[in-house]
C-alpha cells in the first residue's frame, strides 16, 4: 500500500516505463456520435470506435472552411461536386485527398483499399484504416 494517491503513484509508473524505454500508447477518447444522423450521443467512446469517429468528422469536415481547425484536419471533397472530371481523376485524387488527412492522427498507420462512386450529388466512398488499435471499414456517403 502506498502513500500516494492512486492517480499519483499510475502517474509515476508511466514516468517509470517512458524513462525504460517503453512507450505508452495514450487510449484515444471522443464523444459517441450516431453516424446517420450526426449528432453527438452523449458517451465517451475509446479506443476503435474513437478513431472511427475521429475519421468520420474529418471526413465531414471541408478543410480550410473552419478557423476553429488547423489547416491539416478535413478533407477537401466539395471539389469534385459540379465539375466534369473523369472517374478516374476522382478515384486517384480522392483517395490522396482522404490518405493525407488521415494520416494526420497518430493512430491511424495505414489506408487501402479504396473504392470511390460518384453520384449526381454524392460520393460513396469505402476504404480500409489500420490503426494501432485494429482496422476498421469505412463506407461513407459525404454530400455536396
Amino acid at each position: 500500500m502506498s502513500i500516494l494517491p492512486s492517480f499519483l503513484e499510475e502517474l509515476s509508473n508511466i514516468d517509470i516505463a517512458e524513462s525504460e524505454g517503453n512507450k505508452v500508447i495514450e487510449v484515444p477518447r471522443e464523444y459517441g456520435i450516431d453516424f446517420t444522423t450526426g449528432q453527438l450521443t452523449g458517451k465517451i467512446v475509446e479506443g476503435l470506435e474513437a478513431i472511427k469517429v475521429w475519421v468520420w468528422l474529418c471526413m465531414h469536415t471541408e478543410r480550410f472552411r473552419h478557423a476553429i481547425y488547423s489547416s491539416d484536419y478535413g478533407t477537401s471533397l466539395e471539389q469534385y461536386f459540379g465539375h466534369v472530371l473523369s472517374d478516374e481523376y476522382i478515384n486517384t485524387d480522392c483517395e490522396s485527398e482522404i490518405t493525407d488527412a488521415l494520416l494526420m492522427n497518430d493512430y491511424i498507420e495505414s489506408v487501402e483499399d479504396f473504392e470511390v462512386v460518384r453520384d449526381s450529388d454524392s460520393l460513396n466512398i469505402k476504404f480500409r484504416v489500420l490503426t494501432k488499435f485494429g482496422s476498421l471499414e469505412v463506407d461513407e456517403s459525404v454530400r455536396r
